[in-house]
């Protein structure tokens, strides 16, 4: 029989204690789990940036086999924001209800959603260690949703609208940057259309305005330009990302998470 897998996203960083005492309960609770670490360097607060990073790996985990996803990127601690879990085909969820799940639940829609209920007194300012992890043992473990909190309406989870990019009405895309992971790259909300016209051509059209600098045409890969070029190019998540060859984009740049992105010849 498979074990069952926990996996946790936070913004605690390395440098304190704030995930190993999660780690710490969700093991004294359900000592057969295993622990999957996707990140722990979120930015602080980055709720978008989270929502993100966690929708390109869930749907690597596989289904059905007691698959919990634990995170805690929670600006919102100790305030009336509602504590959540969600079920859906594929996996539960365990986070606050921020937005943080929503690119997640856009791929892997909720059947089931609840509040949860504390069982034990709990800090206002540590909800991962003293609500959010304990749900999760308790979840991969095999307790039932209906058994930690009452049921929710699907339609009333908070969804965040600023993660996708807009059309505007000369016919460019207006969008922001989601994510910097840690060669520099810029990851965009911005995804490329996969039609079947993937020529050098078609790609020529397509100019990026990342503040006052323009990159002309998005290229395939980086071995495509010489080291230290500014290029753009389609990651590996379909969305639009800006790098310099052997570098920092970001470094570059001097942008980060939620600074605007716009492509024009986009089609």
């Amino acid at each position: 029989m498979s074990r069952p897998i926990i996996t946790l996203t936070t913004d605690f960083g390395q440098a304190d204690g704030y995930a190993g005492a999660m780690k710490g309960i969700i093991l004294g609770i359900c000592p057969e789990v295993s622990l999957v670490d996707i990140t722990h360097e979120i930015q602080p607060q980055a709720v978008g940036q989270a929502a993100y990073v966690l929708s390109t790996v869930t749907p690597h985990f596989p289904p059905g086999v007691g698959t919990v996803h634990l995170v805690v990127v929670d600006p919102g601690v100790g305030s009336d924001r509602r504590p959540i879990a969600v079920r859906s085909g594929r996996a539960i969820y365990v986070a606050p209800d921020n937005g943080v799940l929503s690119l997640a639940l856009a791929a892997d829609p909720p059947q089931l959603a609840v509040q949860l209920d504390a069982d034990r007194p709990i800090s206002a300012t540590f909800h991962g260690r003293d609500l959010f992890a304990p749900a999760a043992a308790r979840l991969a473990c095999g307790i039932e949703l209906a058994e930690i909190g009452e049921p929710i309406s699907l339609a009333e989870l908070v969804t965040l609208s600023n993660l996708s990019a807009q059309r505007q009405p000369d016919g460019s895309w207006i969008g922001q940057i989601l994510h910097v992971d840690r060669f520099g790259n810029l990851i965009s909300d911005i995804e490329y259309p996969m039609t079947d016209d993937q020529s050098p051509d078609r790609r020529s059209r397509v100019a990026v305005w990342v503040g006052k600098d323009r990159i002309a045409g998005v290229i395939r890969t980086y071995s495509d330009v010489a080291p230290g070029e500014l290029v753009a190019y389609v990651g590996s998540s379909g969305h639009l990302e800006i790098a310099v060859r052997d570098g920092s984009a970001a470094t570059r740049l001097g942008v980060g998470v939620g600074d605007a992105v716009r492509v024009e010849g986009l089609t």
